[in-house]
């Protein structure tokens, strides 16, 4: 392997390095918004609420550094695909229905919302760590 190449990967697992803390708080931020989220359904009312979205914006700031990450990635690899677009659209009607209408089936939708992001933030990590021991593989060789 050339240096250029070795170049190359090591810029790849810079990026990478940067983005599995992200996406561990973006998953400890999801984590903790579903567990308000089940306090909501049980009836926690407004300032439960209040909580729990304000888990998500967090969790929703991270996500938008972890998309700017994710495009620098593919700016790299080219070749790999990697979903870029792992936000979740919280400040959508489902949001606003969720306060207004604060009743079992908002909180409910809400929390399949939450449950699902939790889900991709996973899998995005799993393909970053899968994708940093390939690389590293590939540079020893």
């Amino acid at each position: 392997m050339n240096d250029i190449n070795r170049k190359e990967i090591q810029d790849v697992l810079v990026i990478i390095d940067q983005l599995i803390p992200l996406v561990d708080q973006a998953e400890d931020k999801f984590r903790s918004a579903r567990n308000w989220g089940f306090l909501d359904i049980l009836g926690g009312g407004f300032i439960v609420d209040l909580i729990k979205h304000s888990k998500l914006g967090s969790a929703g700031e991270i996500m938008n550094r972890i998309n700017y990450l994710l495009h620098d990635l593919q700016r790299e690899l080219k070749e790999v695909v990697i979903p870029t677009d792992f936000s979740m659209n919280t400040a959508s009607f489902a949001t606003f229905a969720d306060f207004l209408f604060d009743g079992i089936l908002a909180d409910v939708y809400m929390q399949s919302k939450i449950m699902s992001s939790m889900e991709q933030v996973r899998e995005l990590r799993n393909r970053l760590v899968y994708l940093k021991d390939k690389l590293i593989t590939l540079q020893r060789q």
